[in-house]
This record gives structure tokens, C-alpha cells and sequence, in this order.
């Protein structure tokens, strides 16, 4: 078993020596940087985030143009990362800061953890990491790492399990250093060793062990369950639920409806939908619809609890009956700007894919 007062030591060595160092939002203690990364980080991978951290920072310099900036400029900013909470917690994050922080992020992990969308872990990474403060972390990254390392069984994601997991690495942080400097140093690079490790080396389905600075005292390298350690969750049937997306043309334009701000898509706009085909029909109805519509290739959406199966309708209306001015809850959008809107991937997709035959 790795001694419990070598590993922080390990870890930064191996971190100064073998870690990441040139990803974009590292070299910075602005909070604001090092909170927008840590939010985009949550349950995405680094190559898919790093192009919309820097279109982020691109059209929302600083926590204050963020916060003044319209929901809606947020939410298409964010199109295709996933995980739609995210970005309206992270508006609503920003006006906080601004209004009760008077623009600048508190520096305790404990006050972080009260602001919208930062939960216990990415407060203690942002703490670390702006400020030097000497808090623990647990994200998935983490959770792997320590659970190979010390022989942990059971679902990471149980309650007992995880509490087991914070006391550890509550117990596996750097002692403080003589210095302030030299302590916070540590810390960031304690901090980002965890992640480094979890992300390139104790991966998932391949990891390297012969280059993990841990591998002479790993349990799970012992014991060779590398491959059975952190216990995945246990099965369950993943439901499956059905929608028919409607796509209403009025000339090179199609009709986007903007979805409630809770709830699956909440606050994206997307396609009208219905549970069956007398429905849409009726919805259709509504905005000049008549005649036939076609039936385009169906597609599926898995989210985290379900799958999605979407049945997409094409139709044409000559002469649509509800103007964009007259209902702000729809719109009619050329296809050549529907990058101006927060759409869920699967519309994107199904949009990107008809752009050709619509105009």
C-alpha cells in the first residue's frame, strides 16, 4: 500500500516532471478563468473543451461582461458542450458574483461552494488554483485514481463509498510548506497531478501503469485489477422515450421554438415537438401548415438516464401565420444563422444535414 505521507510528494514530482503544463487556462490564478475551465471541465474532456474555453473568453473577457451579456448569447456560445445547466448556472453564477461579491470570486472553498453550479469539488480545484488554498478534490479523475491506489471497493458514486473517498484524500494532502509561496505552489501542482494522472495514465479502459509514478504500491496494479477497480455503477434498464421533431419551412427559414428554462434543453431553442402524429398536426395547424409532410431518417439522443428516439416531419408553408415579432417564444430562422442560437446537438445535426435540400 502507498504510504499515506509519500504520496502528495510523488504526485508533484511526478506532476513538475511528467504533467500537463500547456493547456490554455493553466499559468493564471484569475478566478474567473480558472472557474469558467473548471465548469466547462465538469463531465466534458479537456479536447472538447478547450476551443469553447477560448471562444468563451473571446466574447466574455471577464466575469462582468458574462454577467451583463443576455442568456441567450450564453446558451448559443455553448451549443454542443453538453450538460445545458451549466451554462445557465454559470450566467447565474457571474450575476451573483457581481451583485453580492461586488465582481470578485470569495477565495474560500466553502463560500465557492455556494454559488450556482460549483458543487464541493470544482470549488475546492478553483480554491487551489487561484488562490493556493489547501483543500481536497474528487471529481471522476480523482475518484479512479484513489480507488485503484488504495484497493477501494464498492461504487464510487454510493454515498459510503464516496464519503470513504473524501476522508482519503482529505488525508493524502500535502503537509504545508515553510512558505506561504512554496505551499501554494505545492497545492496547485498537488491538484493538478490528480487530474493529470486520472486523464492520461490511470484511464479508464487502458490505463499505463508502467509510467504511473504509484505503480510498485498500487493495490489494484497487485492485485491486477486494474481493470475491475473503481466497481462500476450497478445496471439498470436505461429507458427509452419517443418524440416526433417537426421542421416548418417558410422559404430558406425554419421555425425554432424556444424551450421553458428548466427541464431537458432547458432555455435552448430547438424544433417543435409532439407525442404523436394528431398532435404535430394540430401544432402545425397553428402556423399555416396544410397538406402532407415528409418523414425524414429518424435519429436517437442518449442522455445520461434515457435515450431519445426522434422522429423527424418535414413540411412547407407558403404562408406562415405567426410572425418572430409577434411571439418571443418562436422564431423564424435562416439556416445560414442558426449558429446565432443555443441549439441542442441532435437539432444541430439534424439541421447541419437538411441545410442543403432546405435552401
Amino acid at each position: 500500500m502507498i504510504p499515506v505521507a509519500e504520496f502528495a510528494h510523488r504526485l508533484i514530482a511526478w506532476q513538475r516532471e511528467h504533467g500537463r503544463h500547456d493547456l490554455p487556462w493553466q499559468g493564471t490564478r484569475d478566478p474567473y478563468r480558472v472557474w469558467l475551465s473548471e465548469i466547462m471541465l465538469q463531465q466534458t474532456q479537456v479536447a472538447s473543451v478547450i476551443p469553447y474555453y477560448q471562444r468563451f473568453l473571446g466574447r466574455f473577457p471577464d466575469v462582468a461582461t458574462l454577467a451583463r451579456a443576455p442568456l441567450d448569447d450564453v446558451m448559443a456560445l455553448w451549443s454542443g458542450l453538453g450538460y445545458y445547466s451549466r451554462a445557465r448556472n454559470l450566467h447565474s453564477c457571474a450575476q451573483q458574483v457581481m451583485s453580492a461579491h461586488g465582481g470578485a470570486f470569495p477565495p474560500s472553498a466553502q463560500a465557492l461552494a455556494e454559488l450556482p453550479g460549483i458543487g464541493r469539488s470544482t470549488a475546492a480545484a478553483i480554491a487551489s488554483f487561484a488562490f493556493g488554498a489547501r483543500t481536497a478534490i474528487l471529481d471522476g479523475n480523482v475518484k479512479r485514481v484513489l480507488t485503484r491506489a488504495y484497493g477501494i471497493e464498492g461504487f464510487p458514486g454510493e454515498k459510503k463509498v464516496e464519503n470513504t473517498l473524501w476522508a482519503l484524500a482529505e488525508n493524502l494532502l500535502p503537509a504545508p510548506a515553510a512558505t506561504l509561496a512554496q505551499c501554494e505552489a505545492d497545492m496547485s501542482a498537488y491538484t493538478q497531478g490528480l487530474m493529470d494522472l486520472g486523464a492520461t495514465l490511470c484511464t479508464r479502459g487502458q490505463p499505463a501503469c508502467g509510467r504511473c509514478p504509484f505503480e510498485a504500491d498500487c493495490e489494484a496494479r497487485l492485485s491486477n485489477r486494474q481493470r475491475v477497480l473503481p466497481q462500476p455503477r450497478p445496471k439498470k434498464l436505461v429507458p427509452v422515450r419517443q418524440t416526433l421533431m417537426l421542421i416548418l419551412r417558410h422559404a430558406d427559414t425554419v421555425l425554432l421554438e424556444k424551450r421553458p428554462p428548466t427541464g431537458i434543453w432547458g432555455g435552448l431553442w430547438s424544433l417543435p415537438q409532439a407525442a404523436d402524429e394528431a398532435s404535430l398536426a394540430i401544432y402545425a395547424q397553428r402556423f399555416g401548415r396544410q397538406g402532407p409532410w415528409s418523414k425524414l431518417t429518424p435519429l436517437t439522443h442518449v442522455f445520461t438516464h434515457f435515450k431519445l428516439e426522434i422522429e423527424p416531419r418535414l413540411a412547407q408553408l407558403e404562408h406562415p401565420n405567426v410572425r418572430a415579432e409577434d411571439d418571443a417564444s418562436h422564431a423564424w430562422v435562416a439556416l445560414h444563422e442558426i449558429d446565432n442560437y443555443g441549439l441542442p446537438a441532435p437539432v444541430r445535426r439534424l439541421l447541419d444535414g437538411l441545410n442543403g435540400t432546405l435552401l
